[in-house]
């Protein structure tokens, strides 16, 4: 009896020690599967918001509406903040390679320069919590960039100098002023030169303003929110 007994529990002891493995690998193969769902999800929101920021910028193109401007970095930030770097990238990317197939390369490089690379900008500044100061002045350097590679390129391929018609534009905005102050004088070249900057360097400013504005009101509604405003900014929305 003792023989069959002891028979008996090393069978069994061999049967539990078979199954443990299996156990394992099953588990493992349940598990595996639960660490892997995120990927097919990363990519199906990667691409729908690359084709919203694309669908945006393409419907402005042909109905130029100045609302829409507001929204053209904020898809791929909002990428930057779901995901990681690399989604953003690939979304930015992604919108280029899109605009490129429906409305030809210029019009799909002046939104990748700057738009798309500024929602990547935004995403990393907003997902690192700096103070609005910081990332308005960061993605205003950029925007300033990407309107010299604007004139650039558009003067490149109009064959006109578009810098001219800017500067022309700043001479009579000086000339207004200069005569309302009564200084008489005429605004010399350098002092136009500096004003068309700041020109474009406050324009980019007041934008990405609006365009923190925006993305905090909507991305606080989607669950993604960003760093808070000023203090007289929330007072100034009554925003709770």
């Amino acid at each position: 009896m003792d023989i069959l007994n002891s028979s008996a529990d090393d069978k069994g002891g061999n049967n539990s020690f078979n199954q443990n493995p299996s156990d394992n690998s099953n588990n493992q193969d349940l598990a595996t599967p639960e660490l892997q769902a995120d990927a097919p999800l990363q990519m199906v929101e990667t691409a729908f918001l690359a084709s919203t920021g694309s669908l945006i910028w393409f419907i402005n193109v042909y109905f130029p509406l100045g609302l829409l401007k507001v929204f053209f970095p904020i898809p791929i930030a909002l990428v930057y903040l779901r995901w990681n770097s690399r989604a953003a990238w690939m979304s930015a990317l992604t919108s280029g390679l899109l605009l490129l197939v429906l409305i030809g390369p210029t019009r799909s490089i002046l939104f990748v320069i700057p738009y798309a690379l500024m929602g990547v900008l935004l995403g990393s500044a907003w997902q690192r919590r700096v103070p609005w100061i910081v990332s308005i002045s960061l993605a205003t350097l950029l925007g300033t960039i990407g309107v010299f590679f604007r004139l650039w390129l558009l003067s490149l391929l109009s064959g006109e100098d578009l810098w001219i018609y800017l500067i022309n534009q700043v001479t009579n905005i000086l000339e207004w002023l200069f005569v309302n102050l009564g200084i008489l004088t005429t605004p010399s070249p350098f002092l136009i030169q500096i004003g068309a900057i700041c020109l474009i360097l406050l324009n980019n400013f007041i934008y990405l303003f609006v365009v923190h504005i925006a993305a905090w009101l909507l991305l606080d509604r989607l669950g993604n929110s960003i760093p808070r405003p000023p203090q007289w900014v929330q007072v100034l929305m009554d925003y709770e």
